[in-house]
């Protein structure tokens, strides 16, 4: 326990010192806004169409991705400790922790059709060699396409630099990720580019309908043919238009044979029923239902939206950090890079007794498993450790049970 004496002389606080009252010269640039966050294109950013990509995104970096080994027979074997799985774990980058990085890899997919990850930060140089530990890693947009090499638009974090650049990599270095829902998303005529025109001309409507005109017609008592009278009838139509605009309540008046006609009711179009029919379209085409968007799917509904949504896109991600990432040797000796999730996630409360007590009698997870799973903390009996069926008797217990006791014996012996 420190003492008072030591406590004060080691006491910090940051807004101690005149040192922190200014901004020092060599931190970089600021910016008003994080410039290393991926900003949606403004026709996706405007639309319905970013709650689809935040959705769908959310659910993929729920993904725990993790630098593993398998054993012989390609299974699970333990986590391997790198600097691989500390970005896709614990902290990408100075700006990312490995949620959020995961987040933005979904989000670049599903706005660009193709996400590039690049190592910043590694223990050797990539270019000379293939076996390198990643120290931290971004995500860019991929801009340009060569045989060989690609051009990548990302953040730079170095004081000097503090915004994104565009640096030519090796297609070897960095991990290409294409979006497997490239045909339904990022095609020019896919289900969502063409919701998305119809978008903006619904919204083009909206703001044409909305825009503070009156749309009247004036009936004069008498007939437009000659120019004066044309003359005459602009004159009593800005006349009108004086008294609403100038008056304090928008009243105006007209002569008793002039007839006006209200002619601002919405135009007769079928945008909203397109709209309609291309959000269901693609909701069906991306495995999406409105339940899962607001919340209230059940449990076969989720694993479905699951199994065709989220694991492809999921698999192509650990498929291009596989590919890249990990070297032929590495693969040769059960390094992979895998994604899992929590089976007991949707499991409702009802249900997790039952399927506890399946799982320990079948002997398939211990007790201090499945209380991890719960998020209860693990116990201390070292039979709860133990993978085997608490109902049936451990063969320790069975060998004891077999053995005489001492009047058995005497009596058995004749005595």
């Amino acid at each position: 326990m420190a003492g008072f004496t030591d406590k004060l002389k080691h006491a910090w606080n940051a807004f101690a010192g005149e040192e922190y009252k200014r901004e020092p010269a060599d931190i970089g640039g600021s910016y008003g806004h994080r410039p290393d966050r991926t900003r949606l294109r403004i026709s996706n950013e405007r639309s319905i169409i970013s709650a689809i990509y935040t959705r769908l995104s959310i659910d993929v970096a729920s993904m725990d991705i993790r630098h593993v080994r398998l054993d012989k027979e390609g299974r699970y074997s333990e986590d391997i400790v790198s600097g691989l799985n500390n970005c896709l774990t614990l902290e990408a980058n100075i700006d990312q922790e490995a949620r959020a990085f995961k987040q933005d890899i979904a989000m670049t997919l599903f706005d660009k059709g193709t996400a590039a990850i690049v190592p910043i930060e590694t223990s050797t140089n990539p270019d000379k060699t293939g076996s390198f530990d990643i120290q931290t890693m971004r995500v860019g947009d991929v801009t340009g396409w060569y045989p060989r090499h690609v051009k990548i638009n990302v953040y730079d974090d170095r004081p000097d630099y503090g915004r994104r650049r565009e640096i030519v990599l090796h297609k070897t270095t960095a991990a290409i990720i294409d979006n497997p829902l490239h045909s339904v998303m990022n095609e020019p005529n896919s289900t969502l580019q063409r919701l998305i025109r119809k978008l903006n001309l619904l919204d083009m409507v909206d703001e044409a309908s909305s825009s503070g005109k009156l749309d009247l017609i004036i009936q004069l008592p008498y007939t437009i043919r000659s120019e004066a009278r044309r003359t005459q009838a602009n004159q009593r139509a800005r006349d009108i238009e004086s008294q609403l605009k100038d008056s304090q309540y928008g009243i105006a008046y007209t002569d008793a044979t002039e007839k006006v006609i209200q002619l601002n009711r919405p135009a007769e179009n079928h945008l909203w029923k397109q709209v309609t029919d291309l959000t269901d379209m693609l909701y069906a085409q991306l495995g999406l239902t409105p339940e899962v968007m607001n919340g209230t799917a059940d449990e076969k509904t989720m694993l479905n939206y699951y199994n065709r949504t989220i694991e492809p896109v999921t698999a192509a991600i650990t498929g291009g950090m596989r590919r890249t990432f990990l070297t032929k040797t590495a693969r040769t000796q059960g390094q992979s890079v895998q994604a899992f999730r929590d089976p007991f996630k949707l499991v409702p409360i009802e249900n997790m007794a039952e399927i506890a007590d399946k799982f320990t009698r079948n002997e398939i997870l211990s007790s201090n498993e499945l209380r991890s799973f719960m998020g209860i903390k693990p116990s201390k009996d070292p039979k709860a450790d133990e993978l085997r069926n608490s109902n049936m008797p451990a063969p320790s217990e069975l060998e004891t049970s077999k053995q005489p006791t001492e009047e058995e014996g005497d009596s058995q012996n004749g005595t």
